[in-house]
């Protein structure tokens, strides 16, 4: 896929990945949901779900390091920025060759335009929170994220995942 591509099949995620409501119950759904995917995948990851600044769901599987946690404080940060998953800002700011901190002067020690980090998206409302992964490779994050709410949210049968690795 090229990066047009892949950015388009974000923005398809985004608009299809949304919540009707979202609260702590749902958090642990999700966050478990996560846990089970990466230990299945025989992977690990740190997981953080946060609505409204308020942490609902936070786990680091045995394997992940203290680094982890500010990999997501800063994709969180862009998230919570721009209200859109921070691959997608990651990928636009390759295919324009800059970077948030020459475009907009944001710090990179506290932005991370990497993917796994995904917007908590409530229909007719916008971004209310977060859903962060760390551990993987960036495309892996964000993908993790994307089957497991795509699985949540019975949208499994659409053609949601990216395919074969961006190719710049």
């Amino acid at each position: 896929m090229t990066i047009d591509q892949d950015l388009e099949k974000i923005a398809l995620q985004e608009k299809r990945l949304q919540f009707k409501h979202f609260d702590s119950g749902v958090a642990w759904a999700v966050g478990t949901a996560l846990k089970a995917a990466a230990e299945k995948r025989h992977v690990a990851v740190a997981i953080d779900i946060q609505l409204n600044g308020h942490a609902l769901f936070s786990y680091a599987m045995p394997g992940t390091t203290p680094d982890n946690w500010d990999w997501i404080r800063r994709k969180r940060n862009v998230v919570l920025r721009f209200h859109r998953s921070s691959y997608a800002i990651g990928l636009k700011q390759e295919r324009a060759q800059t970077s948030l901190q020459e475009k907009v002067g944001l710090d990179p020690k506290d932005y991370a335009t990497h993917g796994g980090c995904f917007p908590i998206l409530l229909a007719g409302t916008g971004c209310v929170g977060t859903i962060t992964v760390s551990g993987l490779p960036q495309r892996e994050d964000h993908a993790l994220v994307v089957s497991v709410l795509q699985d949540y949210l019975h949208l499994a049968g659409e053609d949601l995942a990216l395919d074969a690795p961006c190719a710049s």
